[in-house]
């Protein structure tokens, strides 16, 4: 099994959204829709595949601001996110959109997943890990096949760096700790899909990241 990623970074805050499939299927995963949504919707189209789910790594404004225009062209595809983060696609106020002086809202989930589900779409089969911290209910996405395998780490683990924990519901100790407890075991050639910046693996953060050296 071959997976094919795209990368489409949104403005304004260089968000990424990815776009995955099995090469040779035309089942698609898009996660984490940002603030251009339109191009993911062309990567779609170009590549003639169907949207079989949206998945938030967290509830975040730029991670889904995209949602609804995403919906509103695949209105059967399921959108799931953790369920601590739920109530934030909902509420300007709790996804920071009201912070910034936009409201933003986004359609509500169709299934919320907590730690140790396992989900099937579009051909792959994705362990559910919770690691708050940056968000109160933060989800990663890991997939252990094929090889090496992959992680969808929203804004917990980035090159060099971690997600902040100054926004409401964050805390540094709490962040550090679940990285250390869910990402630090995974094979060290496993790579690191974050929600900004370039990937990753999880053998270089372990040994070079500075906000996680013991």
């Amino acid at each position: 099994m071959s997976v094919q990623i795209v990368t489409v970074e949104s403005a304004p805050f260089a968000e990424n959204s990815y776009v995955l499939w099995v090469e040779g299927s035309n089942a698609a995963l898009v996660v984490d829709p940002g603030f251009e949504p339109d191009v993911i919707l062309d990567v779609l189209a170009d590549r003639e595949l169907t949207l079989a789910a949206i998945l938030c790594t967290h509830g975040h404004v730029d991670h889904i601001a995209g949602n609804a225009a995403l919906k509103q062209r695949f209105p059967s595809a399921p959108l799931i996110i953790g369920r601590g983060d739920a109530p934030m696609l909902t509420d300007p106020m709790l996804n920071l959109s009201g912070l910034f002086g936009f409201d933003i809202v986004s359609p509500p989930a169709d299934r919320t997943v907590s730690d140790g589900e396992q989900l099937n779409l579009a051909g792959m089969s994705w362990d559910v890990r919770e690691i708050p911290g940056h968000s109160p209910g933060h989800v990663v996405y890991i997939l252990r096949e094929p090889k090496p395998s992959l992680v969808l780490g929203g804004d917990v683990l980035f090159r060099g760096s971690i997600g902040r924990t100054d926004f409401p519901g964050g805390d540094f100790a709490t962040l550090t700790a679940g990285i250390r407890r869910v990402l630090w075991p995974l094979p060290p050639d496993t790579v690191v899909y974050p929600g900004h910046g370039p990937a990753t693996t999880i053998g270089h953060e372990r040994r070079t990241n500075p906000f996680l050296q013991d």
